[in-house]
């Protein structure tokens, strides 16, 4: 079972075993959100599915809706539906990759451990490293199979989902936020994307591609144990609380520590979307 990141190498010996799997293709772009779509149909992996941010992963409905923010996530039953419509079982060993980073397909990998479901891994090096690789591509769309409807059911929550209010009573206490914007986002020199500029007080700030190497890997155990630790300062991993614009791209955070040997941690999926636009929450520049 891969629970963290799954290799080029191991994914293509998966793809030739009789293991009941299903690969994810989860690129997407905040500035033009049908880019993604656009991107999946001119290559993917072959037999990967479309897993979009908007439309299967954030929901708009406010009474499918778990949290706030500019990307809420749908309620983990709503979560299941769906990945029972694309065949994924309680079984299934799911991966999920993009073209970004890590910046969307770890959302895809939250949720389903979020649902209790510990077989989800993240292709180290994306699209990129398969390509690299020699990996078997594919166009056009890859639809479910229609012989059979998935039995995915949500199970005990193996990362843990904090809300506003959790995050505004713990201020002042031991819980240890990192934000996961560019730094000039997070000091409120700019803002392109909330209506207010600054992060939330007490924050620490960990830019997310920060856990790649320059060749688009995560970085070594051992490297992100050392990087996290200097971070934190002598605070405790256990009270971490990752957070981001609107909760997605956090998750490299989240599943560097894991990775790390630091996790599990929570993560504030409203995140500064949400907080700066709850009326009379305090708000930092620095």
């Amino acid at each position: 079972m891969y629970t963290t990141l799954i290799s080029v190498k191991d994914l293509q010996n998966l793809t030739a075993s009789s293991t009941d799997y299903l690969v994810f293709d989860c690129t997407f772009e905040l500035a033009n959100t049908s880019a993604g779509n656009e991107k999946y149909l001119e290559q993917h992996i072959a037999g990967a599915l479309r897993a979009d941010l908007d439309m299967h992963l954030s929901t708009h409905n406010d009474t499918e809706r778990a949290n706030g923010g500019r990307h809420p996530l749908p309620k983990p039953e709503v979560f299941a539906a769906w990945l029972r419509s694309v065949g994924v079982n309680d079984s299934t060993q799911v991966v999920v990759y993009d073209r970004n980073g890590v910046n969307y397909c770890g959302r895809m990998w939250w949720m389903l451990k979020w649902c209790g479901h510990a077989a989800v891994a993240v292709l180290d090096g994306g699209l990129q490293a398969w390509n690299a690789a020699g990996g078997s591509v594919a166009t056009g769309e890859t639809l479910p199979s229609t012989l059979q409807t998935g039995n995915f059911s949500v199970r005990t929550p193996l990362l843990p989902l904090v809300d506003t209010a959790t995050v505004a009573a713990n201020l002042k206490t031991s819980q240890t936020l990192i934000d996961a914007r560019a730094p000039a986002r997070f000091r409120g020199e700019v803002e392109p994307l909330d209506p207010l500029a600054g992060h939330i007080p007490g924050a620490l700030n960990r830019l997310f591609s920060t856990n790649l190497n320059e060749q688009g890997f995560f970085k070594s155990a051992a490297e992100l144990r050392e990087e996290f630790a200097s971070l934190l300062a002598g605070r405790q991993p256990n009270t971490v609380v990752h957070h981001c614009g609107s909760g997605v791209s956090a998750i490299p955070n989240v599943l560097a520590m894991e990775i790390a040997g630091l996790g599990p941690t929570g993560l504030y999926a409203g995140s500064w979307s949400e907080w700066c636009t709850t009326p009379g929450l305090p708000c930092e520049k620095s």
